[in-house]
C-alpha cells in the first residue's frame, strides 16, 4: 500500500484544489425561435436543429372559453 513519506502541507494541498470551480454554461441563440439553448443540441423549445426540425413539439393548445 502506498503511504506517502512527509506530511503534504496544507498549502500544496489546497494549491491543488484551487482551480476547482464553477462554470456558467455556454449559451448560444437559437436562429429559429430566439431561445437560448446549448450549443450542438436540439432545440427544446422548437425542435430544430441546423435549420431542420429534428424533434416535434406538441404546442400547449389554448383552451376554449
Amino acid at each position: 500500500m502506498a503511504v506517502p513519506k512527509r506530511k503534504v502541507s496544507k498549502a500544496r494541498r489546497d494549491s491543488r484544489k484551487a482551480n476547482w470551480k464553477a462554470v456558467n454554461p455556454t449559451l448560444v441563440e437559437c436562429p429559429h425561435c430566439k431561445a437560448m439553448v446549448r450549443p450542438h443540441t436540439v432545440c427544446s423549445e422548437c425542435g430544430y436543429y441546423d435549420g431542420k426540425e429534428v424533434v416535434a413539439i406538441h404546442q400547449k393548445e389554448k383552451e376554449s372559453k
